[in-house]
């Protein structure tokens, strides 16, 4: 009896240290900003403009090399349109700053966490995320590729679940060709 009990014990103590030392191959993978693109593309009845944002800071979760997770915070004080130059240019990129639009005055960030992710081949998933721009958080689900240490994801984004309404045609009559459509694109091009 003696024995059972000394071998239980000794089979417990083995098991407990095997299993403390033996970890799930998880990987947390930071985002090189200074190397990673963001680029939107926004849509109006006579036209688009498209320009770029920047990374703050962000992380990509990984599993025995699958995509699990990851966060994102955007600077949205970095707004910049690349289809226009000079006061053109200076004008958007102030609207598109201001409480019209972004407010980036009192909402300077903005933030995207991957809820859920499900793998849809070789190295493609789709992801389900909060975003949160102005304060609001909303879903959003995209499609991400993963190709050694870079990613692309695109996302469309309906500008209106975030309070921005501006020449939105849903809230407002008789813009004509003044609208503005609700939804824009944002193509993420990360390095990590």
């Amino acid at each position: 009896m003696k024995n059972t009990i000394k071998n239980l014990v000794a089979l417990s103590i083995i098991a407990l240290v095997t299993f403390s030392f033996t970890t799930i191959d998880k990987d947390k993978k930071v985002i090189k900003a200074d190397k990673s693109k963001v680029t939107w593309k926004g849509y109006k009845v006579t036209g688009s403009h498209e320009g770029t944002i920047a990374i703050q800071s962000g992380f990509l979760n990984f599993e025995a090399d699958k995509l699990t997770g990851g966060e994102f915070v955007i600077d949205m004080t970095t707004i910049n349109t690349t289809d226009l130059d000079g006061d053109y240019k200076g004008k958007l990129d102030g609207h598109l700053k201001s409480d019209d639009f972004f407010g980036v005055a009192a909402h300077p960030t903005a933030k995207l966490v991957l809820v859920s992710v499900k793998a849809n081949g070789k190295n493609a998933y789709t992801v389900t995320g909060d975003l949160t721009i102005k304060g609001k958080t909303n879903p959003v689900t995209f499609s991400i590729s993963i190709e050694g240490n870079k990613a692309t994801a695109s996302l469309k984004i309906d500008r209106t679940k975030f309070g921005i309404e501006y020449k939105s045609a849903n809230f407002f009559e008789n813009l004509k060709d003044k609208a503005i459509y609700d939804e824009f694109d944002l193509v993420s091009n990360l390095e990590f």
